[in-house]
């Protein structure tokens, strides 16, 4: 017999699954907060850009190559984004619409290549996470993306712009760049990223509510 309640039954999964959205579909609300992530960190990038150049004077005298412990401060916008949105192509997104920002207002590397830079070193980011399946977004898998995001971005810098570097340099830059992607844009993004939640602004997603769960 075909009741009411049978009817009911029949059609709650149909029901469930027009009402629950992909994990990994984008809405909104997360294009808008990556884009403003993605630009204020171009801003950022475009401070940077002149700030490097006091430190980086005083590194490569001591020792070729070790310049690379400076490039964290442009790597971070990726694993923000990502450890925000969590879902599919984040780390992507921010990381290359920062450096869109940078390369329209412009500086010394290039627009074209700008862009390349910050599409090379958001890949880096993204395959960690997608390593975890967008899963895990714990201080030690923040800190591996921004080392992803390092090398990609480091092997990227030595063949566009230190074609022909010896062994030691290529190795010393490649370590320097590296640590510098784990511990600023990894752990550094990692506790930005907590301490925005913390203030509500992202309650709208999961590191939100989980800011939320630990009060």
């Amino acid at each position: 017999m075909h009741t009411a309640a049978s009817t009911r039954t029949s059609n709650a999964p149909a029901d469930h699954g027009r009402r629950s959205p992909g994990r990994f579909r984008w809405r909104v609300v997360d294009i808008v907060v990556a884009s403003v992530l993605g630009v204020a960190s171009g801003l950022i990038f475009l401070l940077w850009n002149i700030g490097y150049l006091g430190p980086k004077t005083l590194l490569e005298p001591l020792l070729p190559g070790l310049q690379g412990l400076l490039d964290g401060p442009w790597l971070f916008a990726g694993v923000l984004g990502a450890l925000v949105i969590r879902k599919p192509g984040a780390a992507l997104y921010t990381e290359t619409l920062a450096a869109v920002v940078s390369a329209l207002v412009g500086n010394t590397w290039g627009g074209f290549l700008t862009i390349e830079a910050g599409l090379v070193q958001g890949l880096g980011a993204e395959l960690i996470f997608l390593l975890f399946f967008y899963k895990r977004f714990s201080l030690p898998v923040a800190t591996l993306a921004g080392a992803g995001a390092a090398l990609a971005g480091g092997i990227n810098n030595l063949v566009l712009w230190y074609a022909g570097a010896d062994a030691a340099f290529t190795g010393v830059y490649l370590v320097s760049t590296v640590v510098s992607g784990a511990v600023i844009a990894g752990a550094l993004s990692w506790v930005l990223a907590r301490g925005l939640a913390a203030t509500g602004a992202l309650d709208r997603f999961a590191i939100g509510r989980e800011a939320r769960a630990r009060v």
